[in-house]
């Protein structure tokens, strides 16, 4: 029987956590607006380059934004790691860049990257 309650409970745990891994997309757009509008849009660059389509796009290859040299020069293609590694800690990703703002939780990265997924390139 305590097999059996350790499984369940152990189940329970790895479905929670596996779907809390794979981000919510609603959320995020509302994260979005919450921590990226300020510098971000989906359509124009800004103080920030646009983010439409930025899955499988090289980091710093917006052509109406002008990017730090460390970030022009990176060889970062934009996917669920590196955007994560990116909103954990820029600096760490790309040393020289010139974001000064993280995202610490892993569920709200996991959420904005979400709905940077639902963003392609038209």
């Amino acid at each position: 029987m305590k097999t059996l309650i350790f499984l369940l409970a152990a189940a329970l745990y790895l479905t929670t956590s596996a779907a809390d891994a794979a981000g919510d997309a609603v959320n995020g757009k509302l994260l979005y607006g919450t921590h990226c509008i300020a510098c971000h849009s989906i359509e124009a660059s800004l103080a920030g380059p646009a983010h439409r389509g930025v899955f499988g796009r090289r980091a710093g290859s917006v052509r109406d934004f002008e990017y730090s040299p460390a970030l022009a020069k990176s060889h970062v293609i934009w996917n669920d790691d590196t955007l994560n590694k990116w909103l954990a800690n820029p600096e760490k990703l790309i040393p020289g860049q010139q974001m000064n703002y993280s995202i610490p939780a892993a569920q709200d990265r996991a959420d904005l990257i979400a709905y940077l997924k639902t963003q392609t390139a038209r």
